[in-house]
C-alpha cells in the first residue's frame, strides 16, 4: 500500500525489512525524477519529492514494490563487509553476561561471531540499527537511561546492536567502544553505515 505523507511524501508499506532494502536499492539505482530523499524503515520506504507529479510517482513506486516483491534470492545486503574494531570494556558487559547466563568471553565471541546488517538509521544522525544479533544477546534497555553515552560506544538493546555516532543520552547496554568514526558531517556521505550494509565487530586490545 502507498500512503501520502504530508505534501511531498509517499510511504510504501513493504511488510518486511528485506523488501524495504530491495526497494531502497532499486530507487537509488534509478531515482525517479524529483525525488530528493529515500528513507527505508523496518517495513516501509519513505520517498520525498517536492513538486513532483504525485500520481506518476505513486505509480512508479507501486511498480517498483511489486517488482521487488516478486524477486527471489538474496536481499539487498551486498559489497564488502565493514569491520569495526572494538575494545570490549563496556560498563554493562558484566551485567549482559549475567543476564544471558554466559561468561563475558562468550558475550564477546557471540557479538563478533555474526555478520550484522544495517537495517535502517534513526534516533540520531548516523545511528544505525544493526540487525541479526545473536538471540542470546538480546537485552532489555536499561531501566534508567544514561544522560550521556560517549561517541563510539558499542551497545545492544532488544534484537539490535549499534555504535553511538555521537555523545547522546541512551538506554542501550554498553559492551565496549570503537575508535571508528561512524558519523562525520564533513564526509560524503556523512554516515559510514547505509541500509543493507554488512557489518562485523572484531575484538582488539585497549
Amino acid at each position: 500500500m502507498i500512503r501520502p505523507v504530508g505534501e511531498h511524501g509517499l510511504l510504501a508499506e513493504t511488510g518486511s525489512l528485506e523488501l524495504s532494502h530491495r526497494v531502497h536499492a532499486a530507487l537509488r539505482a534509478e531515482r525517479p525524477e524529483g525525488v530528493v530523499e529515500i528513507v527505508p524503515g523496518p517495513e516501509t520506504v519513505l520517498v520525498v519529492a517536492p513538486g513532483a507529479d504525485q500520481g506518476r510517482l505513486r505509480a512508479r513506486l507501486e511498480a517498483v514494490v511489486d517488482r521487488e516483491r516478486g524477486r527471489t534470492g538474496a536481499g539487498a545486503a551486498e559489497g564488502p563487509v565493514v569491520t569495526i574494531p572494538v575494545v570490549y570494556d563496556g560498563a554493562d558487559l558484566d551485567s549482559v553476561a549475567a543476564l544471558a547466563g554466559i561468561p563475558v568471553a562468550e558475550v564477546i565471541s557471540r557479538h563478533c561471531g555474526r555478520e550484522l546488517v544495517v537495517g535502517w538509521l534513526g534516533f540520531a544522525p548516523g545511528f544505525a540499527y544493526l540487525t541479526g544479533l545473536d538471540p542470546v544477546l538480546e537485552m532489555p534497555r536499561l531501566d534508567t537511561p544514561r544522560t550521556s553515552v560517549p561517541a563510539g560506544s558499542v551497545a545492544v538493546a532488544g534484537p539490535y546492536s549499534a555504535v553511538y555516532p555521537g555523545p547522546s543520552p541512551g538506554g542501550w547496554r554498553l559492551l565496549g567502544r570503537t575508535s571508528v568514526q561512524v558519523w562525520d558531517v564533513a564526509a560524503d556521505p556523512p554516515s559510514l553505515f547505509r541500509p543493507g550494509m554488512r557489518v562485523r565487530f572484531e575484538p582488539v586490545a585497549a
